[in-house]
C-alpha cells in the first residue's frame, strides 16, 4: 500500500507524529506522501558541523524559529524565521545555528529514502493505532 492511499482525508496533528532523536542536540519527525517529503528539525546552538550532500533531490529549507548560517559549497547564508532558501542536489550543505535552538522544515522532492523508517506511523492510522515511528508491532 502506497503512503497516499493511507493519508487521503486523514487529519493528523503533527504534534502526534513521533519524534526521533537523529544525535544528542537534533530531533526531528517527517510527513511524506509517495512524492514529498517534508521534515521538522530541532537543532540545537553548538552542535559539530556535519557538511554532507545529497545527489538525488533538491533540499528546500524553511526556518520556523532561531537563527542560522546555512553554509552552501562553503558561503555562509544567514537565515531566519520564515526565511527560504532552495539547497541544489549536490551541492555541500550545513547548518551552523547562531541563536537557537533554530526550528526548520526541509522539503525533499522526492522523499528521501533513507528516513522512510521516520514516516512508519503512517502504518498505525488505518488501524486506528497509536503512531510510533516503528509502525506496527
Amino acid at each position: 500500500m502506497s503512503l497516499n492511499e493511507s493519508l487521503y482525508s486523514e487529519v493528523v496533528s503533527f504534534d502526534d507524529v513521533p519524534l526521533e532523536v537523529a544525535r544528542p542536540g537534533i530531533t526531528r519527525k517527517a510527513y511524506a506522501t509517495d512524492e514529498v517529503m517534508i521534515v521538522w528539525n530541532k537543532v540545537e546552538k553548538g552542535l559539530e558541523l556535519r557538511p554532507h550532500s545529497h545527489e538525488d533531490f533538491d533540499q528546500l529549507v524553511f526556518i520556523l524559529e532561531g537563527e542560522a548560517d546555512y553554509y552552501v559549497d562553503g558561503v555562509a547564508h544567514h537565515m531566519g524565521p520564515r526565511d527560504l532558501m532552495l539547497v541544489e542536489r549536490g551541492k555541500e550543505h550545513y547548518i551552523d545555528v547562531t541563536s537557537g535552538p533554530c526550528v526548520n522544515l526541509d522539503i525533499f522532492v522526492p522523499p528521501r529514502a533513507d528516513y522512510a523508517h521516520l514516516t512508519a506511523w503512517v502504518a498505525n492510522l488505518a488501524a486506528k493505532e497509536p503512531l510510533t515511528l516503528g509502525g506496527r508491532a
